[in-house]
């Protein structure tokens, strides 16, 4: 299986499977991209982070994926007050 997602297979994600739905960033539809998303966190906006990681969290706990990263942990544990 190709867990790659072409634009068409983007487009047909509801936005509600991103971990930025407002920008159709980072689609989790599955395990795979949980982890996926995990791995880029890196890229992400620093402004984002925070919304991104507990996103991720969420559809990990779905998944049954075990998140590692300290840095997805800890800026899950922020409070966005913008």
């Amino acid at each position: 299986m190709n867990d790659r997602l072409d634009a068409e297979g983007r487009r047909e994600i509801p936005s509600s499977l991103y971990g930025l739905p407002e920008r159709r960033e980072y689609p989790m539809p599955d395990a795979a991209h949980v982890r996926a998303a995990e791995a880029c966190f890196r890229h992400c906006p620093e402004n984002l982070r925070p919304e991104l990681a507990r996103a991720i969290l969420r559809f990990a706990k779905e998944y049954g994926v075990e998140v590692k990263s300290s840095t997805v942990l800890s800026y899950a544990e922020q409070t966005d007050y913008s």
